[in-house]
């Protein structure tokens, strides 16, 4: 009958009420329990020694998916390991991924899926395959923003001799902002031939991911965090995650910090990882890190990875699905695995990680090798999923004998907060309008729409793909045709939206197409937009 309660409290009973009814007779006790939320579930009380069980347990509820492909493989490998280890866990199982989208639930998660998480706040989640067309949308990116796991942290550490590896000493943690970005999912397609996808950055986005980077440098004892970005190009997305980066590291500065604009920074993190410690970068550059330095510390299928937000903690491994291997007993289940310990550490089940995560290490010492990292010379006997997890479970209570044995505490929980900001002096000075136009040359172009005026804004320059094609364009520009159009008044005075009105209706008057406009704006007199050059 315990079966049937569900703990709506998450860890542990803040109350525990039992009323004895008089009317049942000797061998079946009615009994109510009360739960902190101030819910109630009645249940029949067999005997005290039931009682006495009841009241001591105080397992740790969590919520698991199975997934698709791989999923259901090393989702079991990893069970059997954290049961064969002791841990402290009981599960709530939901279905989401392949299945749920084909029913036509697009999130890939039904209502009952987000009513587990909510109540366990607590995901381990195996792979999941997202089927392709139809505009399904990504299970993982859903998840994440809509319950703010706004850290992704991913660490990537070397097993050599063990595993190959030309980096023995790499022990990097990549943390990635992970809900903005050109990840907002944002995208229009906008001309014939021409698509778009927009980068959306915010400072409360930037705050909070490079102050959890710093606290968690702090609470692990790391010393160093580098802020990876393209500022370079992009000045005011890229610029702001830096110069966040810059404000938040003056209070912290028993941390070194370095700044690196993305490609060198990835070569030299490709070519010599020990050098970094903690890299804190935003999220279309941190999932590309982290994969390729997953791939370089020995194998993507050894990594796992936390995703940290304040309702929710959901943990996995980095890796796909892999339907081409699905039920062959050929996967690596290490990176669930290893994602598993990172939420052991999480609950605080801070033994059964370690007991697992040095087994785990043992285990590899061994040489029990799955098809992925197995290497003649190195490897010495070439297992599958399930005999993976049996050589982990045979070395449960061991310690490696050359790599370093994993020890864990409690930490404390980090929570990252932004600053309220005092709101900007904002006043609109121009209007840049998008043009779907194929009729001629950028001349042609900048000759006609400069006929179309409204009170002061003018039509100053057009560029198309960025680039400066009236007036005085090369001829050997090559022009698509999406054409971004700037009427401002020479001087970034202050306009009204009325004249933005009045002038999109004398564009559409003139037989043009405007398909987007995007209105120029000062805040505290400096440019909200990047100028046109050339």
């Amino acid at each position: 009958m315990l079966a049937d309660i569900k703990r709506e409290s998450g860890f542990y009973f803040r109350m525990l009420i039992c009323v004895y009814n008089k009317s049942c007779n000797q061998n079946s006790d009615f009994v109510m329990v009360s739960f902190n939320d101030n819910k109630f579930i009645s249940f029949v009380l067999l005997n005290n020694e039931f009682m006495e069980r009841f009241y001591m347990s105080d397992k740790k509820l969590i919520t698991i998916a199975r997934g698709d492909g791989i999923g259901p493989e090393i989702m079991d490998a990893t069970l059997n390991i954290l049961e064969s280890a002791g841990a402290n866990l009981e599960y709530e199982e939901i279905e989401i991924g392949e299945k749920q989208y084909l029913k036509g639930i697009e999130t890939g998660m039904d209502p009952g899926a987000w009513e587990s998480l909510r109540r366990t706040k607590v995901f381990l989640k195996a792979p999941i395959t997202t089927p392709r067309g139809g505009g399904y949308k990504s299970l993982n990116v859903t998840t994440r923003k809509a319950f703010g796991l706004y850290a992704n942290v991913r660490p990537c550490v070397s097993y050599r001799p063990f595993i190959r590896t030309k980096h023995p000493d790499m022990d990097v943690v990549i943390i990635r902002e992970n809900e903005e970005d050109l990840y907002s999912g944002i995208e229009h397609r906008q001309t014939d031939q021409v698509y778009q996808c927009l980068k959306l950055f915010s400072r409360p986005g930037c705050e909070k991911i490079i102050r959890y980077a710093f606290e968690y440098a702090m609470e692990y004892n790391r010393k160093k965090v580098s802020c990876f970005v393209k500022d370079n190009i992009m000045k005011i997305t890229d610029g702001l995650f830096h110069q966040v980066f810059n404000e938040i590291s003056a209070e912290y500065p028993e941390i070194e910090t370095d700044n690196w604009i993305i490609d060198i920074g990835a070569a030299r993190l490709a070519d010599t990882p020990e050098m970094f410690d903690v890299i804190v970068t935003p999220n279309l550059y941190g999932d590309i890190l982290s994969d390729v330095a997953a791939q370089i510390a020995g194998s993507i299928g050894l990594a796992g990875s936390a995703n940290i937000g304040e309702h929710l903690a959901m943990f996995e491994a980095i890796h796909g699905s892999a339907p081409d291997i699905a039920g062959k007993n050929i996967a690596n289940p290490s990176g669930l695995l290893l994602g598993a310990v990172m939420m052991l550490v999480h609950i605080h089940e801070v033994e059964a990680a370690a007991k697992v995560h040095n087994a785990w290490l043992r285990t590899i010492e061994e040489g029990y090798h799955t098809g992925d990292i197995f290497e003649r010379g190195i490897s010495k006997v070439r297992v599958g999923t399930n005999e993976f997890a049996d050589a982990v479970i045979n070395h449960l209570g061991e310690t490696p004998h050359e790599l370093k044995d994993a020890h864990y505490f409690a930490p404390k929980e980090i929570k990252s907060y932004h600053s309220k900001k005092v709101r900007d002096k904002k006043e609109l000075v121009g209007v840049d309008v998008f043009l779907e136009w194929d009729n001629g040359l950028p001349g042609e172009l900048g000759d006609a729409l400069s006929k179309v005026t409204s009170g002061d804004l003018q039509l100053k320059v057009i560029t198309n793909r960025g680039i400066k094609v009236y007036p005085e364009g090369l001829p050997e520009t090559f022009c698509t045709d999406h054409w971004r159009c700037r009427f401002w008044t020479g001087e970034w005075k202050t306009i009204e939206k009325k004249d933005v009105v009045s002038l999109l209706e004398k564009v559409h008057a003139a037989g043009f197409d405007f398909i987007k406009t995007e209105n120029l704006y000062t805040f505290n007199g400096e440019l909200g937009f990047s100028e046109v050059h050339g």
